[in-house]
């Protein structure tokens, strides 16, 4: 079910020196997902149909081959795409990883963190999708998880700067 609720919304990211960036946002879009069959990913899927200039990801768990898709989808349609997964996208029997480099889009592994545990995507430096949903079958299918659509400029920014710090220290992956 798709909610849209308008909110205030506080966001703070610890980094690694420990310094809290903080952000206040009012009057803010969001669309609120549940899972299990809360339709997350449809719902991931209708933003990236949309998206115009640029995709930017960082995940954990990539397993979703309809959200793997819809990512090759937009990159074909020109979306500059980018990539970043967490260190066991490198050695999954199946993971995004592989079909995404292949596929043509740059595809990092960040692996100086014990685990790269994020769940995001910046769509056209206003758009961020979060929340606990790991972008898996699994998520969609059988665990109980959230997932935002926040639309907001203004924490884009934040959220890219975030994705740039951890892009400047991940490898690039080629794929199996």
């Amino acid at each position: 079910m798709k909610n849209k609720v308008l909110i205030f919304l506080a966001v703070l990211f610890c980094s690694s020196n420990a310094i809290a960036h903080s952000i206040t946002l009012t009057n803010v879009s969001v669309d609120v997902h549940f899972s299990p069959n809360g339709g997350c990913t449809a719902a991931i899927i209708e933003v990236l149909d949309h998206a115009k200039s640029e995709i930017l990801v960082q995940s954990y768990s990539f397993t979703s081959k309809p959200i793997a898709q819809a990512l090759v989808n937009a990159h074909k349609r020109g979306v500059h795409t980018r990539v970043i997964l967490d260190r066991s996208n490198r050695s999954a029997r199946y993971s995004a990883a592989d079909f995404t480099a292949h596929m043509g889009i740059p595809t990092f592994i960040d692996d100086a963190h014990a685990i790269a545990h994020n769940k995001i995507m910046i769509i056209d430096r206003e758009t961020v999708i979060t929340g606990s949903f790991n972008f898996t079958k699994a998520a969609e299918e059988r665990n109980a998880e959230n997932l935002l659509i926040i639309r907001s400029k203004e924490l884009a920014r934040t959220y890219i700067d975030n994705w740039n710090t951890h892009h400047k220290h991940s490898d690039e992956y080629k794929g199996k």
